[in-house]
């Protein structure tokens, strides 16, 4: 999959960024039985719904567009909005522009959206997102609708699709590892480096972790939700100096947020970062 390399992929989009995999993911989202013999095409992405990180994977499979996305933090309302902003994008540039002035109907992939969420806070099994919510005029009839299905992957939540998928629950497992060993009190890098070591020994991610394990190290100590990070860090220094564990926690993002994020985080002023390096 080719990406724009200033922005980081993640271990969800590195990890899924595979055909077998993806076939066996959208069979137990859609309850399908697709085989070898039906292709999946992953298409290159644009930086369009995301900022900084590429935790959004979007393929074709038997003429249908399916966008995955993972979410580690509060669901985002406008993913519908988002979405349908991206979707147009992609058939911009599957078809070609001078088909659709032609009266011959122009066929085209059939959508499909879902968020695969796996933070820490309390969300449904399953919720729906609709685009008609964010109308400001609510309508009888609605002219332009887009759903898009959130799903909770967490491992905690035994969600169906984790028993249908055991690549799906396999990361699932890894991640809920990394927070169980936070949880604890361990450092966010010393967290992933236990639970990568853990989940290799009981054969979880084996063959990726042992390939890609500094990188796996590194992308999901970007990606993982730094707030509940900073929010651990801060209550493991409660009974230190206020000063002292805000340049603790400001070391441990130096490498993965920019100056301005970090001061607006610990409270340390720019200069004072700037310091650190």
């Amino acid at each position: 999959m080719n990406t724009n390399k200033k922005y980081k992929d993640t271990v969800f989009t590195r990890y899924f960024s595979d055909e077998k995999k993806l076939r066996l993911l959208y069979n137990a989202l859609e309850h399908t039985n697709y085989g070898e013999e039906t292709k999946v095409n992953i298409i290159t992405l644009e930086d369009i719904l995301f900022m900084n990180q590429k935790n959004d994977i979007c393929f074709t499979i038997d003429n249908k567009f399916i966008l995955l996305l993972e979410h580690q933090s509060t669901i985002n309302n406008n993913m519908p909005l988002r979405c349908l902003l991206y979707i147009a994008r992609e058939y911009e540039k599957l078809i070609d522009k001078n088909i659709i002035y032609r009266s011959t109907l122009q066929k085209i992939p059939t959508p499909h959206f879902y968020v695969l969420y796996n933070g820490v806070r309390k969300y449904p099994k399953e919720k729906t997102l609709k685009l008609s919510d964010a109308f400001l005029v609510p309508q009888n009839t609605i002219e332009l609708e887009l759903y898009v299905k959130v799903i909770n992957i967490n491992y905690e939540e035994n969600h169906v699709i984790l028993q249908q998928c055991q690549y799906l629950k396999e990361y699932s497992y890894f991640i809920s590892v990394v927070r169980t060993y936070l949880k604890k009190g361990f450092e966010l890098n010393k967290a992933i480096i236990k639970a990568v070591k853990i989940c290799i020994n009981e054969n979880i991610m084996k063959e990726f972790l042992e390939k890609n394990s500094s990188e796996v190290i590194n992308m999901l100590f970007t990606e993982f939700d730094m707030d509940t990070a900073i929010k651990i860090w801060k209550e493991e220094g409660k009974d230190e100096g206020k000063k002292e564990k805000q340049i603790e926690i400001a070391k441990n993002l130096l490498d993965v947020l920019d100056i301005e994020t970090i001061s607006k985080k610990t409270g340390l002023s720019i200069t004072e970062i700037k310091k650190l390096f």
